[in-house]
């Protein structure tokens, strides 16, 4: 079930609504189907690793040197790891330096890891930097008592969310009465339940200059780079620090099921002292290939796995050499790995690591996904909140390895192989055991956009449909799944909006196709029949031209094959919508059709109030914070219709107006 068939369970007219528009427009249509995986496709693995990794093989430990024998820390227990088709396990620590060794020095040349894509914009280890729908269908409209808005994608905990029931990282976090703020290495708790927002204690969080945090009933789970914090908030007055977790690589992502906490932890290529080239080094090109190709040789497992040190002890291998999973078909050379725990339990964790960069990561209600990229890293955003937005793989392909989740452990379930690229988290999505992808053009498919529909045979996963032309030349800048619907926004010189339909997942339809100026990068639902894209568009500029600037827009998508943009918001030119980059700066409070969201001028950040009221928009700016700490800024919606607004040394309730009828 989507975040938005959730939204719609709300209703009293009872399931989504789309339907029943698309019902009436499906014909029995085959769809051919495509396998994903390649077995063919090249071996990383040399001739002495194939031997040792056998599809089907059961994992009891490792017999390499240097190998824990247990997991560290007393993490869980999980049994034998068992991994098949695309994945195979290392079955030791020999085996599985041999692989990456093997295969990292063909990544080598006179300059070090020189000439490789998707290593743009990577520090020097590999870690990520901070900040980052043809044909005419039956018309069916809704009734007009069916006009209904719907409750925001905000989670319990007061964040914009993708998934409903998947909460993310933030610098705000509330139980209703409580709200936790994490800024400048501390963490404050304020009392929300009465009339004004009052500040009950802080505490200091050593070394963690750039967190976030997840509400995990009497536990804070604080989020760095590196570097894990649990905090007993029992008693908000009193805070306590309980556990400390400190890795050697960083968190691309972190999501909470529950009291189940996951981090996404990406190893790249590590720094190793390669040479250069140069005359007064002399040494010639050839040569200092030869040379840090030999550096490659000599590195050990603990160059490739990541580590971890529970309250400041010894580091210890997160997992198991024998554990780790390798893809048997070549995919980006580096570590993945999943760090499964209860928020009142960080040093306990359950680990599941595959021997590829997949970091690219989508988690739906039960499963995650984690896909493959080769290119370029978008630096935008925060590094817990979003996964990478990525450029066109190398091989023109993306892998996707699908994780099943029970609990805080992540058993491995299928992997396949797809034509395009997946440029973030929100082209994937999951819906009733169908993976669906908006993928961008490589070459292997052209130009164009295409949305692909997958599902899972036994431990893979098979391409059943696949609808593909979309947009030539142009960018994918925007996606948003329904049920049996996506929404996509592609961008060149104006902004088409696409409609499609995904009822039957082995035949994707094009409904509609709508073109404005300007594009969105970020869209939300407002209930069954109105949609919101945050972007940019063309705007008067102070000198009499035509500049760009923040644009909101007011979609009504009643009828799927003819949608309407009833109205847009303009703000001035040089503005941008902070929503675009972290969608964590938007609210929708549905009880005074309101939308709140940032949006930034200069060094100035305000908040755009949006009143909705009969297909038209009125706007409010709010001056909220200036400078660098625009970014902190947060719009927490509490029970009641308020909002607090957060920035980043102060927290308030902010004034809305008289609630919708």
């Amino acid at each position: 079930m989507t975040d938005l068939e959730r939204l719609w369970d709300d209703l009293p007219v009872g399931p989504a609504p789309t339907d029943r528009i698309l019902r009436a427009a499906r014909a029995e249509r085959g769809g051919r189907r495509r396998a994903l995986l390649r077995p063919t496709g090249t071996v990383l693995a040399l001739g002495a690793l194939a031997a040792a990794f056998v599809a089907g093989t059961h994992v009891t430990g490792g017999d390499g040197p240097g190998e824990p024998g247990d997991r560290p820390y007393g993490g869980a227990a999980t049994g034998p790891a068992t991994f098949s088709g695309a994945l195979v396990a290392a079955g030791s620590c020999e085996a599985l330096l041999e692989h990456y060794v093997d295969a990292g020095r063909e990544l080598v040349g006179p300059w070090g890891w020189d000439g490789l894509p998707y290593l743009v914009g990577l520090g020097a280890d590999g870690a990520i930097p901070r900040g980052g729908f043809g044909g005419a269908m039956q018309r069916n409209a809704y009734a007009p008592d069916q006009a209904k808005v719907t409750r925001s994608t905000s989670s319990d905990t007061g964040t914009n969310v993708q998934e409903a029931g998947v909460d993310e990282p933030d610098v705000v976090k509330t139980d209703g009465e409580v709200l936790y703020r994490v800024a400048d290495g501390r963490l404050t708790s304020y009392d929300v339940s009465g009339p004004d927002v009052e500040r009950i204690a802080s505490v200091a969080l050593t070394g963690m200059p750039d967190a976030e945090i997840l509400l995990a009933g009497d536990t804070v789970v604080v989020v760095g780079e590196d570097r894990l914090l649990s905090v007993d908030v029992a008693d908000p007055a009193a805070m306590e620090l309980r556990s400390r977790v400190d890795l050697t690589s960083p968190v691309v992502t972190a999501r909470q099921h529950g009291d189940d906490v996951r981090l996404v932890v990406s190893t790249g290529l590590p720094d190793l002292p390669f040479v250069q080239p140069g005359r007064r080094r002399g040494i010639s090109q050839a040569e200092a290939t030869r040379r840090n190709r030999a550096v490659v040789a000599d590195t050990t497992i603990a160059d490739w796995l990541p580590r971890a040190s529970l309250d400041r002890g010894p580091e210890e291998q997160l997992s198991d050499c024998a554990d780790v999973a390798v893809p048997s078909a070549t995919a980006p050379l580096g570590t993945t790995t999943v760090l499964g725990f209860t928020g009142s339990d960080v040093g306990a964790w359950d680990v599941t690591a595959i021997a590829a960069d997949a970091s690219t990561t989508y988690s739906s209600t039960d499963h995650l996904f984690l896909a493959t990229t080769g290119g370029t890293v978008d630096p935008s955003g925060c590094a817990t909140c979003t996964s990478r937005t990525v450029g066109p793989a190398v091989d023109g392909t993306t892998q996707v390895f699908d994780l099943e989740l029970d609990g805080i452990r992540t058993r491995y379930a299928g992997a396949g192989r797809v034509d395009g690229a997946v440029r973030d988290r929100w082209s994937m999505d999951e819906a009733d055991g169908v993976l669906r992808l908006a993928l961008s053009p490589t070459s292997e498919v052209g130009t164009a956009n295409a949305v692909v529909t997958l599902r899972r045979e036994g431990d893979e996963l098979l391409e059943v449909g696949r609808l593909e032309g979309i947009a030539p030349g142009e960018d994918l800048t925007a996606v948003r799944w329904f049920d049996d619907l996506a929404v996509l926004v592609t961008f060149r010189q104006v902004d088409p909006l696409f409609t499609v339909d995904l009822g039957d997942p082995r035949a994707p339809r094009l409904l509609g196709e709508l073109k404005i100026p300007g594009f969105s990068s970020y869209l939300h639902p407002l209930g069954e029949r109105r949609l919101l894209g945050v972007g940019e568009g063309p705007v008067p500029a102070w000198d009499g031209r035509t500049g760009w600037g923040a644009q909101v827009g007011l979609f009504d998508v009643t009828d799927l094959t003819d949608v309407r943009r009833l109205d847009t918001v303009d703000y001035p030119a040089g503005s941008w919508a902070g929503a675009t980059a972290d969608p964590r700066q938007l609210t929708w409070v549905p009880g005074r059709r309101t939308v709140v969201t940032v949006v930034r001028r200069g060094r100035a950040g305000y908040v755009s109030v949006l009143r909705l009221a009969e297909g038209r928009m009125s706007n409010r700016m709010v001056l909220a914070e200036r400078g660098d700490d625009v970014d902190a800024v947060r719009l927490v919606p509490l029970a009641g219709d308020r909002v607090v607004l957060v920035t980043d040394d102060d927290a308030s309730f902010l004034p809305l107006g008289p609630s919708a009828g």
